[in-house]
């Protein structure tokens, strides 16, 4: 065995607490939910029987049975918010559904409020509750605590790359203790980014065992084939060692990707994008209706920002800018302006003060910035008259930065690959840094957004947006 089987980690100990305060709070979520079923019904004159009530409690006392049925007490479920969501869902349908049709069934006199109020507000509850939970968790993942030990494997620029991403995001709870490296390379005081190298692909296990870490991850190389993963897989399971294995194909996943047997070999199936029919059809139309309702509401707002750009220094209120949108196609986007009137002007002064790498221009303190300006891009304020470029249908509410023309005439043809889609106000470089990204890492998630778009990926990254603005990191 790699460890001592009594020997019991620090994941694992804090895994099982934490599932059982979830067993606890979902029980708590379903018993609030159905006394305020009999509650209402009580405040409205309704006489309950006692049998009745114990009915009611009884369900509530399914719930978290529904929800283990569904995994979300699994591991990985504490890792991805969606997937433990999915699960609240899931349960919410399969015991409604459940319920009905057993007491449908069997004749029973079952209170219909107990299935149509009950439970979808034991759903509420619980997703509300979880998602405290998974905000708390983040904080103490952010201070260090209750991460996995990883061992990564692989060349050394997919672990410098893979070190990097988990030290960016301490949410997903993983941290590199150590690296094996391809044979033939030097091991001798040699690490990775401060991580240890501890040997080669056969020195896997040993390096687990001397690390004491929770889970293995091959990145992909060539090195390591099918028999010699399958061996590795046989040494960890054993202890109970998780083991991920990156496919070739970085940054696709969700729904687009599905492991298909074929002639006993298990293949992975990639299916392309959808950039056009009815799904995109859908995220138009969401977008333009959400730009029209938000323009309606924000109205006031922005004619009073508008005012005070105009009374603070000389100048129109809002910037028009040439930026390239979907197919290479430019457009005239509106931002309010944030800056001196001649402010393009003045840039090529001040190119040799570029804090940013790669083809963008950023200064934290650009001096052309207003005062207003500064509290305008502080919290995104300047980029709310893009609604009327949404409207337009030159932008959408969720997409890749919207490059310069002077930035996409430096692309190189896989950095090209961002113009299948509209540009959107915010994505997933709005809600992973901003502007403290580099250029690498920013092209890196807008592709990662097109690979993968989906109105549900879109409703998650507006959510999270409202959390990255009002931090006001990154913003400059």
């Amino acid at each position: 065995m790699l460890l001592d089987g009594a020997v019991r980690t620090a994941s694992s100990m804090w895994t099982r607490s934490y599932a059982r305060i979830l067993l606890a709070g979902d029980l708590a979520c379903a018993v609030t939910a159905c006394e305020a079923v009999l509650g209402v019904r009580l405040w409205l004159g309704d006489h309950i029987p006692l049998n009745e009530a114990l009915r009611g409690l009884g369900l509530a006392l399914a719930w978290p049975f529904a929800l283990a049925v569904v995994g979300a007490y699994r591991r990985r479920a504490h890792t991805e918010g969606t997937e433990e969501f999915r699960a609240v869902f899931d349960a919410g349908v399969g015991i409604i559904a459940l319920v009905a049709i057993g007491a449908y069934a069997t004749q029973s006199n079952l209170a219909r409020s107990f299935v149509m109020a009950m439970f979808p507000c034991a759903m509420l509850l619980t997703i509300g509750f979880r998602y405290r939970m998974r905000k708390r968790l983040h904080r103490r993942r952010a201070a260090g605590d209750y991460m996995r030990q990883v061992v990564a494997v692989g060349h050394r620029e997919s672990v410098l790359d893979l070190v990097v991403q988990l030290r960016r995001q301490p949410h997903h709870g993983m941290t590199v203790v150590a690296a094996c490296l391809p044979p033939g390379v030097d091991i001798v005081d040699v690490d990775v980014d401060g991580i240890p190298v501890l040997g080669d692909f056969a020195d896997v296990p040993q390096a687990v065992a001397k690390t004491q870490a929770d889970a293995v991850a091959i990145l992909a190389c060539p090195e390591l084939d099918g028999a010699a993963l399958r061996r590795l897989a046989w040494e960890l399971e054993t202890d109970r060692i998780d083991l991920f294995v990156a496919p070739a194909l970085m940054d696709v996943a969700g729904p687009r990707v599905s492991i298909r047997p074929v002639a006993g070999m298990p293949l992975l199936h990639v299916e392309h994008p959808e950039f056009a029919g009815a799904k995109y059809l859908l995220k138009n139309l969401f977008d333009r209706c959400g730009a029209g309702f938000a323009l309606l509401v924000l109205a006031l707002p922005m004619l009073l920002i508008g005012a005070v750009i105009r009374t603070t220094s000389p100048g129109p209120a809002l910037f028009r800018q040439t930026r390239v949108g979907k197919g290479g196609r430019e457009f005239r986007v509106f931002k309010f302006r944030t800056m001196v009137n001649d402010a393009e002007a003045h840039k090529r002064s001040l190119l040799e003060e570029n804090e940013f790498d790669g083809v963008l221009f950023k200064i934290k303190k650009d001096p052309r910035i207003t005062r207003a300006g500064g509290f305008l891009r502080r919290y995104s304020l300047d980029e709310l008259p893009q609604l009327l470029n949404v409207v337009r249908g030159e932008m959408s509410l969720v997409g890749p930065r919207p490059p310069l023309p002077d930035e996409v005439a430096q692309y190189g043809e896989d950095v090209r690959r961002r113009l299948v889609v509209k540009p959107g106000m915010t994505g997933l470089w709005q809600v992973s840094g901003r502007s403290d990204l580099s250029w690498e890492e920013s092209v890196r998630l807008d592709l990662r957004y097109v690979e993968n778009w989906s109105l549900f990926l879109d409703l998650q990254i507006l959510w999270k947006t409202w959390s990255a603005v009002t931090r006001g990191e990154g913003a400059y």
